[in-house]
Parts: C-alpha cells; structure tokens; sequence
C-alpha cells in the first residue's frame, strides 16, 4: 500500500539547536536563474521571542542525482541589525527586473515582548530591510522604513510575515504583514495587510486591511482559465480556522474553510502553475490557471503533524483539500517555496520531542501531495 504520509521523503537539517543557539522562524527563498536556494531563521539564545539575537542563512544547491539540497553551514547576516534592537521575522523577496534580493524584517528594542508592546500601546518595533544584487553573498546597510509610512504611528505593534514575499507578474512588490490597534487594555484589533512597491522597490505603501481579525499571514498570486490575477491572503487566526481573503480593490474575505484548522501557529502558501494529470512531473509554467500549496500543522490543538494542503481553485470558498502530513511529530512554523516541474521545498521547524530543535528542509512534488491526499482518502 502507498504511504500516505511524508515518511519516504528526506528529512534535512539546516539549522539545529545546540547549548549556545535555538533556531526559529524558518523563511526560503528560491533564485531561478542560478537555482538556488537560501533559507533564513532566528538565531536566539532560547525558545523565547524576546532572545533573539541574530538572523542566519544558509545556502542551498539542488543535487538531482537524489532530489536532495547541498546545504552550506549557516551564517550570521550582520547587516541585519539596528544598535539596541533585535532582528525578528525574516521575510524575502527578489525584484526581477533589477535582480534585487530583499531582506524585509523588524527591530524591536531591547526585549520587550509583542504582548507589552499591545498591552500598553507602546510600539517598540522598526519595518526594516537590506538588499543584495549578488544572491545574499553581500548585503547593504539597512533601510527603516517606519517615520516614511505615517499609519505606523497608529499601531500599537506589528510584525512582517514571517516566511517570504512575493513579485507579481505585473512587477508589484508585496510583503506580507500584520499590525495591532490598541482600543483599550482588554481590546486589542489584529489586522493582516501588506506592504508594497510599484518601483522596483523604491517606493513603498501599504495595502487596506483585511478586516477579520488576522495575524501572521503569507500571500500568492493566483489566477483561472481567463487569467484573471488575485491576491490571495492566508493568515493565522485567534479562532479555531485561518483566515483566507482575495485582494481585488480591497480584501474580500472568503467564506470559512473547516478543513484549515488552527491551533495557533504561522503558516505557508505558495501558488504554482496547474499541473497536468497526464504529465504532472513537466514544467507547466505557461499555464494561465494557478493553483496553491499551504503548509501548517494539521492538529487542532498541538503543533503535531505538518500537514500540506492542495486547492485547485483557490479564487472559490471552501476548496482546500484535506492534509498530506509530509513530517508526522513535532511541527511548527513553515516556508514554502515552487522550484519548478512540479517540484516544491519545504522549510520547517521540527524534532523529536518538541517543534524548536531543528530547522529542516524537505523536497517533495505534486505527484507526492496528490497521491498522499488520495491515499488518505481511500483510507
């Protein structure tokens, strides 16, 4: 019998606990061109938010002789840092007519906590990144973009992503975020939204809001047979199910999907061209019609069971499929990202006894997705 879970798919590590380091908030990036790939995390002193010190990255070469990554030892990315702040939530995304890789993440000062910062309206964070026109080998200095962007001052914190951004066909920039407005100490509004540029990075603005409450979100594009394009949001919620809206002129917030269950924890999306079931292993790319992934645990109260989910028509309500679990255990935050052919990486915190021991990098297809859902069923 097939085996529908990821046990037969290959498990590795890129960032690892040890006695100096914990390793969170894992975010990938692939180049095309040069077909690389380059994930980034948090490098803190311990599990809490409030200890991280560094980001990291490490660098990834695809060897095809057995569908694995060559990955290089990680390091720090210096560049990355404003004096008495920490840098928190990496989030890249690559302009492609400039060949710009952008590093998007937040400051936050000292150690106060997210919680703090919403509870007394006291925003401690920075919108920040550095940009690299050499595929991270080096990187500028940081931009802050925070005193440019007004509605910052309204908020009592926000955050980007985590996981990565995204360049629309059209050439739009779009970073993924969520902010808090302080209404009082036992109200607090968390809003999903984006961040922007029409200028190759230039300049930069922010989206509307999506108006349900959501956190921590990822976005794709995705389109149908007509090649209608629509931004698609899915985000973390405080209520049992996430939350999914398309962006036309302002969000329009789809119906709830049951099958996307929420225990508390980030999640991935990332859209690819539709694959052909004749052919489902070839490069589709010039298929009008995308099609989406989502990556989250699949438990409805433990971050258990990595579980990876497919929807053939993500402009309708309620057409997730049910999960592959590709990494059965101990799960948490995710990344995903299409490397062409039908081929996905998948980067993720897992271990043995808890979600935070290691960072590891998984590559897997759509035959193995359909084939694990459809097994799943039989069952």
């Amino acid at each position: 019998m097939a085996d529908s879970t990821g046990s037969h798919l290959q498990r590795q590590t890129v960032f690892k606990k040890d006695k100096k380091w914990v390793y969170r908030i894992p975010s990938l990036f692939y180049e095309r061109e040069s077909e690389t790939l380059l994930a980034f995390a948090e490098q803190r002193k311990s599990y809490k938010d409030a200890s991280s010190k560094h980001l990291v990255m490490s660098r990834g070469r695809m060897k095809e002789e057995n569908n694995s990554i060559e990955w290089s030892a990680p390091t720090q990315v210096k560049k990355a840092h404003l004096y008495g702040h920490r840098p928190m939530n990496p989030c890249p995304l690559y302009e492609k007519t400039s060949k710009t890789l952008f590093l998007f993440f937040i400051c936050v000062k000292g150690t106060c906590s997210e919680q703090d910062q919403i509870l007394n309206n006291k925003n401690k964070a920075r919108l920040c990144y550095i940009k690299s026109n050499n595929g991270g080998q080096s990187w500028s200095r940081v931009t802050d973009l925070t005193k440019k962007l007004h509605e910052i001052r309204t908020w009592a914190t926000f955050a980007v992503g985590p996981g990565h951004g995204i360049q629309t066909e059209g050439g739009r920039l779009i970073v993924p975020m969520y902010r808090y407005v302080w209404k009082s100490k036992q109200e607090q509004h968390p809003n999903a939204l984006y961040l922007f540029s029409d200028d190759q990075g230039v300049n930069w603005h922010l989206s509307s809001i999506i108006e349900k409450e959501s956190l921590e979100c990822e976005m794709a594009e995705v389109s149908d047979d007509t090649g209608l394009k629509v931004i698609y949001c899915n985000a973390r919620s405080r209520k049992s199910y996430r939350v999914e809206a398309l962006d036309g002129a302002g969000f329009t917030i789809l119906e709830q999907d049951e099958t996307l269950v929420e225990e508390g924890c980030q999640g991935s999306v990332v859209s690819f061209p539709a694959q052909s079931e004749v052919s489902i292993d070839n490069d589709q790319s010039q298929n009008l019609n995308k099609w989406l992934l989502f990556s989250h645990p699949s438990d409805k109260s433990k971050r258990i069971d990595l579980g990876v989910y497919l929807n053939e028509t993500p402009l309708k309500s309620k057409t997730w499929s049910k999960p592959w679990i590709m990494n059965s255990g101990p799960s948490g935050y995710s990344d995903l990202a299409y490397i062409g052919e039908g081929r996905f990486v998948c980067l993720f915190e897992c271990g043995e006894s808890d979600e935070i021991e290691q960072i590891a990098s998984v590559v897997f297809s759509y035959s193995d997705v359909k084939r694990g859902i459809e097994v799943d069923d039989q069952e």
